[in-house]
Order: structure tokens, then C-alpha cells, then sequence
């Protein structure tokens, strides 16, 4: 598969850069698209830009290795710059960790951070500045790697901190964090929260807002591509018009990851015309054999491009970091979309010729079909002397479907008509009531009240 349809390049400008590392050691791993010198070398040019010192002597050596003369770099000092710099953050930090972690302080915090924030300034002299040392220790230990502590470290900061501003920065570190190390079930927990915060937030500007989406779309394909529930997410979020718009003004790949979530996903079959529309009007932006395999089905009706595409699909699946684990899984319902189309559009099938369709033996194709028509609970028969599947088709000509729908149109017409002669017949016998004996009519101030 040719490195065109590779997006690393695209999707690396919007990952922190140590979201980078994994994307970057499956292209080296699997051997795709660059040489693995070249991956080496963009590897420890990134873990400069860190403090991960042991990460970076590693692929110092590797470097050497490979025969590559690296930069020099003095490993010794910038070590003991790193460790010095550590166990200062650390002390600091420790110093408002041991306040916090005091059971009769846990028992006096409320949901009131402003409230929480004066009761600590009051009994023991905490100030907004030594709880930002959380922020800025946990800050360090991700750069050093070490991304459980992290995310514990901007998870108190978050509890006790009323600086907006840094509470956002602190959640993305935390969403990082627990990617990282792949705590799937909270970080899906933050990215529902992180999602939240940016729709409610008021930037300063639209394109700020713009920024924040584009990120957040980027950062949620590592939770939703291994959460269990994530495709339901992608599908369900992606879809949503704001974050339309962003994929269409910002980041048309992205299509991909929505295209293959809704085709794997059977229970959100019924958002494939929303999609098919979104592949239709951003066709000419951005397009890759997963689009073009929906758009050769659902829009050119064209069974052979369809083929082919879906052959195409294969490797580019294979070869995508986020969607290598989902292609068994995509091969599958794909067929079964090819399946569906064909049979509603043909009478007489051809089992070997829709087996070709479908990329499959003949043989193959016949169990396919005979669980698919099990499955799917199809009217239709096998002919096994033909080798053909025949569509018992019964849709009413459109003749008969005006007659029904105007047998049910005068049906509705007739129970309103009904329902307003009983309204009117009981408004009259109430007004006649009323004026039989007006003693008993409710005044007006009690309806008013």
C-alpha cells in the first residue's frame, strides 16, 4: 500500500508529542512506509524535546548502532539537572499532599472549591501558589515518563484548583496520561468530561474553540479505538454537528476513523445515509479506499469498485495504528453491506458471481450467503441446481401503495373528525351546564392562579 494513504504526518501537528512515541514505534515495528533508521532517528529527536534522560541514552545507543553519529548531548549533566529538578518538585508538592491526604481534611472538604480553598488558607496556611506545585509536579513527572503519577498528581490538582484555565490544561495532561498507560475506562471517563468543558467554555475566540475541538477529536481516537464502547462514542459524538464542522474546517481524515466505526457498528446502521452525505460533500477535500468503498456502494450503486476498494481497505487497516484491531471486524460487515445492496437491488442472484463480489471462493460465497439469509431472516429461496438465490420481492407496486396510503389518510380523517365532533358536543353540554346553574362555575382569578 502505497504511503499516500498514511496519516501520521497529518495527525502528528495535533497529538502531544509523547502520543507521538506509539504511533511512531508501529510504523517501525510493522516496517511501513519509512526506513527504520529514519523512524529511530525522528524517535530521539522527539524524546530530546523530554525529560525521559534513560529513554533518551537508549536510543542514543540504538543510534549508535544502526551506525548513525547522533549529536552530542552531555547525558551525566542533563541527568543530574533532571533528577536535582525531580526531588524539588517532589518536596514541594509533598509538602501539600501531606495536608490533603490528612483524614480530618478529607472529611472537611466540600464540592465548594472556593470554600475548600479558604478552609485549607485558614487552618493551615495553603495558599493557591503551593497547590499549583501539583500542577507543575505532575507537569514534570510526565515529562519524565512516568505517567501514573501524573495523572494522580493532576487529578488532586483538579479537586482543589479554581484556576479555569490550568483545570483544562491539567485535564488534557490527565487524558494523556491515562492513554499512556492505558487505563481505557478512566480516560474514557475524561474525554466525556473534556468533551463537556469545551462545548460549555467561552473562548476568546471561535478559532480557539476550533483548536480545542480539533485536539479533542485527534486525543479521543486512541480511548475510542480500544474502549469497549468507544465506536458507539465515535459514531454517536463525531456525528454531532459542531464536531462535523471541525472535521470538515480542520482535520476531512478524520472521516476515516467516523467512516469505519458506523460501518462496524450494527447498531448505528441507521446514521449510514448522515455519513454517506458527509463522504458526498467532502469528496473533492479528503478520500481513501474506506470513503470510496462507501461511496462506490451507497451512491454510485457500482459493485465492482466496490470490490476493489474493499480489497484496497485490507491494507490500508492493516496499516492504521488506531484501526489495525477493528479489521477483521470491518471486512465482515462491509460484506454484508455489499450483500444487502445486491440483494434488494437484484431478483436472481448469481452465488458465484456475488462471491467474487465479495472477494471470496465459491464455496466460501455459499456459506456467506446461506448465513446471511439465516441470519438476516431474508424472504428468499436457494436454487442449489442453478446455484442461484431467488428474492421472493414484495413490495407493492406504487399503484397499490397510493391506494393503501389512501385508505389509511381517510381512515386518520375520519377519527379526527370524530374527536372534534366529541370535543364539540362536550364543550356544548359544559356551556349549557354552566348556564343552568352558574353557582357552580369556577371563578376566573382561580384559573389564572
Amino acid at each position: 500500500m502505497a504511503a499516500q494513504y498514511d496519516l501520521t504526518s497529518k495527525m502528528i501537528p495535533f497529538l502531544d508529542l509523547h502520543l507521538v512515541f506509539p504511533l511512531l514505534e508501529f510504523l517501525e515495528i510493522n516496517e511501513l512506509f519509512y526506513t527504520p533508521t529514519t523512524l529511530l532517528e525522528a524517535r530521539y529527536e522527539l524524546s530530546l524535546k523530554t525529560s525521559m534522560i534513560d529513554f533518551i541514552d537508549k536510543l542514543h545507543g540504538e543510534l549508535k548502532d544502526a551506525g548513525v553519529t547522533p549529536a552530542p548531548i552531555e547525558l551525566v549533566e542533563r541527568r543530574k539537572e533532571i533528577l536535582d529538578k525531580l526531588q524539588n518538585s517532589q518536596a514541594e508538592a509533598q509538602k501539600v499532599m501531606d495536608v490533603i491526604e490528612n483524614p480530618e481534611v478529607i472529611n472537611a472538604l466540600r464540592q465548594d472549591k472556593l470554600q475548600n480553598l479558604q478552609f485549607l488558607k485558614d487552618n493551615y496556611g495553603m495558599t493557591a501558589e503551593m497547590i499549583q506545585t501539583l500542577y507543575k509536579f505532575g507537569q514534570f513527572q510526565y515529562s519524565c515518563g512516568n505517567y501514573g503519577g501524573a495523572a494522580d498528581m493532576l487529578y488532586h490538582y483538579r479537586v482543589l484548583s479554581t484556576d479555569d484555565t490550568l483545570g483544562l490544561s491539567a485535564l488534557w495532561g490527565k487524558l494523556a496520561s491515562e492513554i499512556l498507560v492505558g487505563n481505557w475506562e478512566v480516560a474514557f471517563e475524561a474525554v466525556q468530561e473534556l468533551k463537556e468543558i469545551i462545548d460549555k467554555t467561552h473562548f476568546a475566540s471561535p478559532l480557539h474553540q476550533l483548536e480545542q475541538r480539533t485536539w479533542f477529536l485527534h486525543w479521543s481516537l486512541f480511548v475510542f479505538f480500544n474502549h469497549p464502547k468507544g465506536r458507539d462514542a465515535v459514531v454517536d459524538l463525531f456525528l454531532q454537528p459542531a464536531y462535523i464542522n471541525t472535521i470538515q474546517t480542520s482535520c476531512p481524515w478524520i472521516l476515516r476513523y467516523l467512516t469505519a466505526a458506523v460501518v462496524t457498528n450494527k447498531r448505528r446502521k441507521n446514521l449510514l445515509k448522515e455519513l454517506v452525505k458527509v463522504i458526498e460533500h467532502e469528496t473533492y477535500q479528503y478520500r481513501d479506499p474506506i470513503t470510496e468503498f462507501v461511496e462506490a456502494l451507497y451512491v454510485n450503486f457500482d459493485f465492482d469498485l466496490a470490490k476493489q476498494k474493499l480489497a484496497e481497505c485490507e491494507e490500508v487497516l492493516e496499516n492504521d495504528f488506531f484501526l489495525v484491531a477493528i479489521q477483521e471486524d470491518f471486512i465482515q460487515n462491509a460484506r454484508c453491506f455489499i450483500s444487502e445492496t445486491y440483494c434488494r437491488i437484484h431478483q436472481k442472484i448469481d452465488v458465484a458471481e456475488l462471491s467474487q463480489t465479495l472477494n471470496m471462493t465459491k464455496e466460501e460465497g455459499e456459506k456467506w450467503i446461506v448465513n446471511l439469509i439465516r441470519d438476516t431472516k431474508v424472504d428468499a429461496k436457494i436454487d442449489y441446481k442453478e446455484n442461484t438465490v431467488l428474492m421472493n420481492n414484495n413490495t407493492q407496486s406504487v399503484y397499490q401503495q397510493i391506494i393503501e396510503r389512501t385508505k389509511g389518510l381517510s381512515f386518520r380523517s375520519q377519527v379526527l373528525a370524530t374527536s372534534i365532533e366529541k370535543r364539540e358536543a362536550a364543550q356544548l353540554k359544559a356551556a349549557q351546564h354552566e348556564k343552568n346553574h352558574p353557582s357552580t362555575a369556577v371563578p376566573e382569578t382561580a384559573t389564572k392562579a
